[in-house]
């Protein structure tokens, strides 16, 4: 029963962070393509913080789908934003879905870093593409985040292992610079690519927020238990971390790139 608590607890603290997301803040690139009465996917939308941003501007005539993998995200959103009536999401498997209509435009924003196959991904949403539809990706370069001036070596070492962590597990910390490949082995045209980073100055009001995402990522044991670092360690990360970012900490740049398709 505990441990039922303690994942629902972790599953309302991670549907807070997608809820204080927007398509304004966290999707800025996209806001030139869209059109009205459009007809648009959002792959892994978490709670559709994004998706009812995009809603909004392809209007009344438009429509958009979110899915995400994971229920609760979907149940959350489905409450939160249950007025905004050009808006459908959805609990569904990216390669389980099976829509009855093709989209004008499929985005999918900080998903691919996570899969193992992002090619098999790229593939599956072109067939969901009608022709001449649009598929846009926003997502990381995990070796290339930049902080000013470096934070503890503690974070450090914290850091490289998390990335060690993920290219073992089969995730690409390239994803970012990748995409335009992995988007020509599928068959897409017309490739775009728009720089996209996020930088978090002291002194903005969400600075130690955004900066601290790492403390919240060392909060997860499951590198700890895998054999990766050791408590202590992590521990260790976390406390050395928040004080730098308290005192020391002045900017922290994550190196983020929209890449754009068509289905031709």
């Amino acid at each position: 029963m505990n441990q039922q608590k303690h994942i629902q607890r972790e599953g309302e603290g991670t549907a807070k962070l997608f809820d204080d997301r927007s398509l304004e803040a966290d999707y800025a690139t996209l806001l030139p393509l869209l059109q009205q009465g459009w007809r648009v996917l959002d792959v892994g939308c978490g709670t559709g913080a994004i998706s009812a941003g995009i809603a909004e501007r392809v209007g009344a005539a438009g429509h958009v789908t979110g899915i995400d993998n994971t229920a609760y995200f979907i149940d959350s959103g489905k409450q939160t934003y249950a007025d905004v009536s050009n808006l459908e999401l959805h609990h569904a498997d990216l390669f389980a879905f099976d829509p009855s209509e093709k989209f004008d435009l499929i985005v999918t924003a900080r998903v691919l870093q996570w899969l193992n196959d992002p090619l098999a991904a790229i593939i599956k949403l072109r067939s969901m593409l009608k022709p001449g539809g649009i598929l846009s990706v926003l997502d990381y370069n995990h070796e290339l985040l930049e902080w000013q001036p470096e934070p503890p070596a503690s974070m450090r070492q914290f850091y490289a292992t998390f990335l060690r962590w993920r290219a073992e597990a089969g995730m690409d910390n390239l994803m970012a610079d990748d995409l335009p490949g992995l988007f020509a082995d599928a068959g897409l045209s017309s490739i775009e690519i728009l720089e996209a980073n996020e930088a978090y100055k002291k002194g903005e009001a969400n600075f130690s927020k955004k900066v601290g995402i790492w403390s919240s990522v060392a909060q997860s044991i499951q590198m700890v238990e895998e054999g990766y670092i050791s408590d202590a360690d992590r521990l260790l990360a976390i406390d050395e971390y928040n004080k730098w970012i308290e005192t020391d900490a002045q900017l922290m740049v994550m190196k983020l790139k929209e890449v754009r398709g068509t289905n031709n």
